[in-house]
C-alpha cells in the first residue's frame, strides 16, 4: 500500500505476565504475539514498519530481524511518548500511519485493511478501530456525532448514565494522517495521576483543531483482545487455534477432534489429510495431501510427503517422503530424511540419518549419523554405534543390504551393496558388497553348569 506506514508498540515489560520472557514474545499458536502483528502488517504491504522497543529490545529485534525498523523508548512514559519515538523515522513523511499494539495478535489483516480504507473514505485525520462487546464495562466509550464521526472518547469513570449505555469501545488500534499524528504528539501533556503521555489525547487535540476523527467497528470483538496476563494469553491461544483448525477444515483437511488438535499458524496441510485426536503440528511444518497423522503425533518444522502415515510418533526438523509409514511410537530426530515407500516401525529412533526409498527399520532400533541406501532391511534391535564419547562417526549401509537382528554397527563402518550381516553381529570393519559378515563369539554350551551353580 503506497504511503502506508505502521508503528508497533512493543516497549512494555508486561509485569502482569509474571514472566522472565518479554511480554510480546510470548507465543500464540507457536509464534510470538508481536510476530503475528508484524506479519499481518507485512501482508498488507506497508512501506515501513517501526517497532517501538524498550524492555527486552534485543530479543524483539532478534525475533523480527530486518522485517522492521526500531526505535527505543528508554523510559516507559505512556503510549503517546512511545509513538513519538518514531518521529525521526516517520515524522516528515506524507501518508497514513497505523498504530497497533504488539500484544494484539488476533487482529486480522482484513480488518486492518478495512480500517485503512474507511480512514481514506472519510477523509479523517484519525480513525479508531472499535469493537462492540456484550459488556463494555471498564472500556472507554466511543461517542459519535450526527455525522457518525467520533465526538469524543469517554472513560468509564467519566461517563454519564446515558453514555454508559453505549457499547462501542476503543480497541487501542488507530490509523492517522502521518504528519498530523506527529504534530499532535508534541502537544500531548502528561497532566494525570500517572504522569504519562496517552495516545488517546491525540484524538482530542485533532478534534479541537476541527479535524475529522472517524471510527471503524470490527464485527468480531475477539479480534481486539490485548494480552496482558496468562489468562488473556490462554484466551488468545484458544481463539486463534479455533481459527486455524477451521481454515484447514474448509480447505479440505479432516480434523477428527478440532478442540484437541494443535496446529501452528504457519503450518501447511494438503487436502484429504486426516488429523486424529491429540495431534500437535508446530513451526513451519508442511504436510502433503491424503496423509494420516495418527493420535498424539507431534510434528515440528518438518515436511511430510503425500499419502504418508505418522502414527503416534514424534518428527522433528526432518523430511519424510511419500507413501511412507512411521510408527507407532517412533522418534525421528532432527536432520533426518526418510525416502518414499519406506517404513520406520515401532520404538525406532533415527537421528541425522538419510534412509533411502523402500528401506525398512521395522522395530526397536537406533539409527544415528547414518546414510542408508534403497531397499535396505534393518532388523530388530540394530544399533549404529556412532559415538565414542567425544566424536560422532558415520555408518554407511548401501543399497539392497540386509542387517540381521541385534546387530551393532560400530562406526565409522560401511556395509557394501547387497551385503548381509548375520543376526547378533558386532561389525567393526567394512563389509564388502555381496558378502555375508558374521561378527559374534562362537557358541559354547557348558552342560550341567546350572545344577553345579545351585549346589554352591
Amino acid at each position: 500500500m503506497a504511503n502506508t506506514y505502521a508503528v508497533v508498540l512493543a516497549a512494555g515489560q508486561g509485569t502482569r505476565m509474571k514472566s522472565k520472557l518479554y511480554k510480546v514474545l510470548h507465543p500464540v499458536c507457536g509464534k510470538p504475539m508481536v510476530e503475528h502483528v508484524v506479519d499481518h502488517i507485512q501482508e498488507l504491504g506497508a512501506e515501513r514498519i517501526v517497532t517501538i522497543v524498550g524492555h527486552g529490545a534485543e530479543m524483539v529485534q532478534e525475533q523480527l530481524g530486518n522485517r522492521s525498523e526500531y526505535a527505543l523508548q528508554e523510559e516507559q512514559l505512556g503510549t503517546a511518548h512511545a509513538v513519538l519515538q518514531a518521529d525521526s523515522v516517520l515524522g516528515n513523511l506524507e501518508g497514513t500511519t497505523l498504530v497497533i499494539c504488539g500484544d494484539t495478535p488476533l487482529i486480522r489483516p482484513e480488518t486492518i485493511q478495512a480500517l485503512l480504507q474507511h480512514h481514506q473514505e472519510t477523509s479523517a485525520k484519525a480513525t479508531i478501530l472499535t469493537g462492540i462487546p456484550e459488556d463494555p464495562t471498564g472500556y472507554g466509550r466511543i461517542i459519535r456525532n450526527a455525522e457518525g464521526h467520533v465526538e469524543r472518547i469517554v472513560e468509564q469513570k467519566d461517563a454519564s448514565s446515558e453514555q454508559q449505555l453505549v457499547k462501542e469501545i476503543n480497541s487501542g488500534t488507530y490509523c492517522f494522517d502521518n504528519k498530523a499524528l506527529f504534530e499532535a504528539l508534541k502537544l500531548v501533556k502528561n497532566e494525570n495521576v500517572q504522569g504519562e503521555y496517552y495516545l488517546p489525547d491525540v484524538i482530542e487535540i485533532l478534534k479541537q483543531q476541527g479535524d475529522i476523527v472517524s471510527a471503524y467497528a470490527t464485527s468480531d470483538f475477539e479480534e481486539t483482545l490485548g494480552v496482558n496476563d496468562r489468562v488473556a494469553l490462554s484466551q488468545a491461544e484458544s481463539i486463534m487455534r479455533a481459527r486455524i483448525v477451521e481454515k484447514h477444515m474448509r480447505n479440505g483437511v479432516t480434523i477428527i477432534n478440532p478442540t484437541n488438535t494443535y496446529i501452528s499458524a504457519d503450518a501447511i496441510i494438503g487436502s484429504d489429510t486426516v488429523l486424529q485426536p491429540g495431534v500437535m503440528i508446530e513451526g513451519s511444518s508442511e504436510i502433503a495431501g491424503e496423509c494420516i497423522i495418527g493420535p498424539n503425533s507431534h510434528i515440528v518444522d518438518s515436511k511430510i510427503g503425500d499419502r504418508t502415515t505418522i502414527h503416534s510418533s514424534v518428527v522433528t526438523k526432518s523430511v519424510i517422503g511419500s507413501d511412507t509409514a512411521v510408527g507407532p511410537f517412533a522418534h525421528i530426530r532432527p536432520d533426518s530424511e526418510v525416502g518414499n515407500e519406506a517404513k520406520i516401525g515401532n520404538f525406532v529412533e533415527i537421528k541425522k540419518t538419510k534412509l533411502g526409498n523402500q528401506s525398512k527399520v521395522s522395530h526397536l532400533s537406533y539409527i544415528g549419523d547414518a546414510e542408508v541406501g534403497e531397499r535396505v532391511n534393518i532388523g530388530c534391535g540394530t544399533i549404529t554405534v556412532n559415538y565414542d564419547g567425544k566424536n560422532k562417526f558415520l555408518t554407511t549401509i548401501e543399497d539392497d543390504s540386509f542387517v540381521g537382528c541385534n546387530s551393532n554397527l560400530v562406526a565409522p563402518v560401511t556395509i557394501g551393496e547387497g551385503a548381509y550381516v548375520a543376526a547378533g553381529s558386532t561389525i567393526t570393519k567394512n563389509v564388502p558388497a555381496q558378502a555375508l559378515s558374521i561378527g559374534r563369539a562362537r557358541q559354547e554350551n557348558k552342560e550341567g553348569y546350572v545344577k553345579k551353580l545351585k549346589l554352591k
